[in-house]
């Protein structure tokens, strides 16, 4: 596939990074004054993982080599990978790049976007959709009232990723405003995987390591999250602190693009429900 490399980079980068976040002493492994690579040693996942270690050293330096299902469920418990983080590894390893082969359905995805969206205007929640890469495509009058009056941005600067990072009424609205950000750019790594052909995905991504430093960070520590229903709370200068469970859509026939709608949550409900990243 055209994006081979980056994705073989993507999986020896990632494997690093979930490698070096994990204490030997998990597996009872010693630490000692010797050991200058934090968390696992490359050797001791490949004896884990019952691989050879000059097999696994390959696949940590990006080469051409194609780990089997089964391999790849043996290093994510090895790695102790979440459900989101073992898909992100399979779709790195076996994923194919259908971008230049899907039929560039935006116009119309963006056209009835806007009838559901602007047309349950009356929806006293926010509402907004947008596309694989975080571009806002219609937002209601309440998305209006309680995050940002979108439409008077530039149209390359509405973006929800992009104004989380870089608006400085983001972090007033936004109770949790790291939390929020950060997990929403673990959603959009795995979308960077599902569409790795786009190159305005990647300009993004170059834009947002451009202005913030908190991206940057978080893109280093390669997080990921799929897309699924969440808890998000909210500032309002008027209505106060409200917490809403945010339900994200897809729409039939167009798989790049999102429907995210609020519905508020009863405060006393809220005290076993975890961070997404937590």
């Amino acid at each position: 596939m055209p994006n081979d490399s980056w994705s073989r980079l993507e999986l020896a980068r990632f494997l690093r990074s979930r490698r070096e976040r994990i204490d030997p002493r998990t597996f009872g492994l010693p630490v000692g004054s010797r050991r200058r690579t934090p968390g696992l040693r490359r050797e001791e996942v490949a004896m884990l993982a019952g691989l050879g270690p000059t097999w696994y050293a390959y696949l940590e330096q990006g080469r051409k080599i194609q780990p089997s299902p089964q391999v790849l469920e043996s290093l994510a418990q090895v790695l102790r990978l979440s459900e989101d983080e073992r898909r992100y590894l399979h779709r790195l390893a076996n994923g194919d790049d259908e971008w230049p082969r899907r039929p560039d359905d935006a116009p119309a995805a963006e056209a009835v976007l806007r009838q559901l969206v602007e047309r349950g205007s009356a929806y006293l929640y926010p509402s907004y959709a947008t596309d694989h890469r975080g571009d806002l495509l219609a937002w209601n009058r309440a998305a209006t009232e309680w995050y940002a009056d979108f439409g008077k941005l530039p149209v390359s600067e509405r973006n929800l990723l992009r104004w989380m990072l870089t608006a400085p009424e983001a972090r007033e609205r936004l109770v949790d405003w790291e939390r929020t950000a950060r997990e929403v750019a673990a959603r959009w790594r795995v979308q960077s995987v599902l569409w790795p052909g786009d190159p305005a995905l990647q300009m993004r991504v170059n834009e947002f390591h451009n202005l913030s430093p908190e991206f940057a960070a978080w893109w280093r520590n390669h997080e990921v999250l799929e897309h699924r229903s969440h808890i998000r709370r909210l500032s309002h200068p008027r209505y106060g602190l409200w917490s809403f469970r945010v339900v994200i859509m897809r729409v039939a026939g167009f798989p790049r693009h999102f429907v995210e709608s609020h519905i508020r949550v009863d405060p006393s409900n809220m005290q076993n429900i975890p961070s997404t990243l937590d």
